[in-house]
């Protein structure tokens, strides 16, 4: 993408060093600010797994997404990224193991599925074939336009599945509550830290922090809020490993699928390296994109090794960047290190599942908007002609499309379409590609 005039405020950039503690405390923020632990609890409860099956599925997703984050950061992409389990595959990922037989050798067949896409994403990003691939499809204008509609899209997901949706005890009237609390803990701290410059900076470094306390504090004087399964759970539990505790089961329709689901889940991953690069004032390079796949790649590789669902970048870490003005990657590799923690420590992994959703809810929409402005920021560097306008505003319809249509609607239609229409992510990107190829660009 073309640089464009940055207008936030960067109190570190990319290759700027954290002391170990500042890592730390960024680190724990970013981590707090993922939902790492949805995708396998959602899996878990369909498929309805023993206790320990579904332990073991959680804490796998934790040590996947730690190790991948490890794998971009460090070592290929080497940029502000964090990786976590990907929504878009949800409705493959059940559909494969039920089909199965459900249950662990259901998923025996999941994790060999996903070993040939993985590998697949690897190849693209050595040969060098991927940024060519992205360089032709997504101009600036697109790329804007797909941060805008990552911003856009998870906002009602924000709402609807934190705020909107009662777990356990509790009502709609606390959630909101609970959200508006962290909401503007949030809003308040970043502010406060702008205003006050260099005095304030720990305000913007803690502001994640500050809002999940302070909502959690809120939560546990009305009774929402407990620490008994932090004291329940174990000190050290070991993940289990492909080939040891579990076997790999091949099956061609399956990996066949997810050949194809792996293709949607790049668009999704693209349009948060955008995020970052915007956000970051750092456009995305070449021979970034293509070890940004190739970092894709192993980790989903990993995530299949031990036990977990294909990772992708989290759009929702951008938002801390932009909210915190911390881009090191010293943040990110801490954050990489203490997920790993989380899944190999019972009681840290079990301290974030003790949140209530309500309180990350109200951060989450937050970050939401913080992304879709820098998309704003992007695509306006773009010339607002008639053209322009249509493709940068018609994914966000194709976006609520998939967001807002009725399930029942959903199950009617072909089963490709079904695994691509669970992420309106991915279906506003598409659409944003799509759109700038097929709309004749009469300015040239």
């Amino acid at each position: 993408m073309e640089k464009s005039s940055f207008e936030g405020t960067l109190i570190a950039r990319p290759d700027d060093r954290l002391t170990t503690g500042k890592a730390a405390v960024l680190g724990l923020q970013h981590v707090l600010a993922m939902d790492v632990y949805v995708v396998p609890f959602i899996i878990a409860s369909v498929l309805t797994l023993s206790v320990a099956d579904s332990a073991s599925l959680i804490q796998s997703a934790f040590i996947a997404s730690g190790i991948a984050t490890l794998i971009q950061t460090r070592f290929c992409m080497k940029l502000p990224i964090a990786q976590g389990p990907s929504y878009i595959p949800l409705g493959a990922v059940l559909a494969i193991a039920f089909t199965a037989g459900g249950g662990i050798s259901g998923l025996s067949t999941l994790f060999g599925a996903l070993l040939p896409g993985a590998v697949l994403m690897v190849l693209l990003g050595s040969l060098g074939v991927f940024h060519r691939i992205i360089r032709q499809l997504v101009p600036p204008l697109v790329g804007g336009t797909i941060i805008l509609v990552v911003g856009i899209a998870l906002l009602p997901i924000a709402l609807k599945s934190n705020v909107f949706t009662v777990y356990g005890t509790g009502s709609i009237n606390t959630n909101v509550l609970l959200a508006s609390v962290s909401a503007v803990l949030l809003v308040t701290s970043m502010m406060l830290g702008v205003r006050l410059a260099g005095r304030g900076v720990w305000l913007r470094l803690c502001s994640v922090l500050i809002a999940l306390a302070g909502g959690c504090a809120v939560a546990s004087i009305l009774g929402l809020f407990s620490l008994d399964a932090v004291a329940q759970a174990s000190w050290l539990t070991l993940p289990r490993i492909a080939l040891l505790d579990y076997s790999l089961t091949f099956s061609w329709q399956a990996m066949l699928t997810f050949v194809v689901i792996y293709i949607v889940l790049m668009a999704e991953t693209t349009g948060t390296w955008f995020a970052v690069g915007a956000v970051i004032d750092q456009p995305i390079t070449d021979r970034q994109l293509d070890r940004g796949t190739v970092g894709e790649g192993l980790g989903c590789v990993v995530s299949a090794l031990v036990g977990s669902t294909p990772v992708t970048g989290y759009s929702s870490n951008a938002g801390v960047i932009a909210i915190t003005g911390i881009a090191s990657r010293s943040a990110f590799i801490a954050a990489g290190l203490i997920l790993v923690l989380f899944g190999l420590i019972g009681k840290l992994s079990a301290i974030i599942a003790s949140i209530p959703a309500a309180v990350i809810g109200g951060v989450f929409a937050i970050l939401c908007t913080s992304i879709a402005m820098n998309g704003i920021r992007v695509i306006r560097h773009s010339p607002f002609t008639e053209r322009n306008m249509l493709i940068a505003g018609l994914p966000i319809i194709f976006a609520f499309f998939a967001n807002l249509a009725p399930p029942e609607y959903i199950q009617t239609l072909p089963v490709m379409v079904q695994y691509v229409l669970g992420s309106s992510v991915a279906v506003g990107a598409m659409a944003a590609i799509v759109l700038n190829q097929l709309i004749p660009n009469t300015s040239k």
